[in-house]
């Protein structure tokens, strides 16, 4: 049974990583089944965030007006991890957001993973949902949902009951849901706007009185790129 990982969870603008940005990372280190230590951080996304996003965390723009940068971050988080397996619920998911991000920033962040979500799956089937907030909800764990830090705390939880109820039968059956495995998400580090692309988006902005409303300097080449894309027609009828 792994009792010394670090369990994390994130906040997001979105849920493609390929597209949207980290906001908050929470995460608890636990070393023999014992939390010894806490990490969390707001992260500036470079743009503002969609109301959803707001109603759904709590978490607002001014709340990330001052927060650090990225690489701030993910070098404190990367030493935070130490070489310690990583643990979440939904897994993939936090782990494709920090590995872009650590990409982003020229640090390697290969990590063995284990997975709540996929272990409530295999042997909690008869439930109506596996979602953190349901689960907590029925083993009766103190959540504060939606927030990194006690998103991470709620998981960390979770998994002690999920081994006291089954970690002896996933043995016996051969069951590999409590061994953690190889996290595998492949990301190109993102490529920053270009000049070009600078000019022709305060031109088009120019030309259909657009309010970019984020910083130009923090978008990457394809989101530029998309930009232009999406409004490339309207100014050439507007231009006519």
């Amino acid at each position: 049974m792994i009792t010394s990982y670090v369990c994390v969870d994130v906040e997001t603008t979105g849920l493609n990583p390929k597209e949207e940005k980290l906001i908050e990372i929470g995460a608890v280190k636990v070393v023999d089944g014992q939390i010894v230590e806490r990490f969390q951080s707001f992260l500036h996304p470079g743009r503002p965030l969609q109301p959803r996003i707001v109603a759904l965390t709590g978490i607002t723009d001014e709340m990330l007006t001052d927060a650090p940068k990225p690489a701030e971050v993910m070098i404190k988080f990367k030493a935070f991890c130490e070489d310690l397996p990583i643990m979440g619920h939904n897994l993939q998911f936090d782990y494709a957001f920090i590995k872009k991000a650590m990409v982003n920033e020229t640090l390697s962040f290969e990590k063995s993973g284990l997975d709540t979500l996929r272990i409530a799956r295999k042997y909690l089937p008869e439930l109506e949902s596996r979602s953190l907030e349901f689960l907590c909800r029925y083993f009766d764990i103190k959540h504060t949902a939606h927030r990194a830090l006690g998103d991470a705390e709620a998981t960390s939880i979770l998994y002690t009951k999920l081994c006291q109820l089954f970690y002896e039968r996933a043995e016996k059956e051969g069951c590999k849901v409590f061994i953690p495995a190889p996290m595998i998400y492949n990301v190109k580090r993102e490529k920053p706007i270009t000049i070009a692309q600078k000019e022709q988006i305060i031109r088009y902005c120019s030309i259909l009185g657009i309010s970019l409303n984020r910083d130009l300097n923090s978008m990457t080449r394809s989101e530029a790129s998309r930009f232009i894309e999406r409004y490339h027609m309207e100014v050439k009828i507007m231009e006519k």
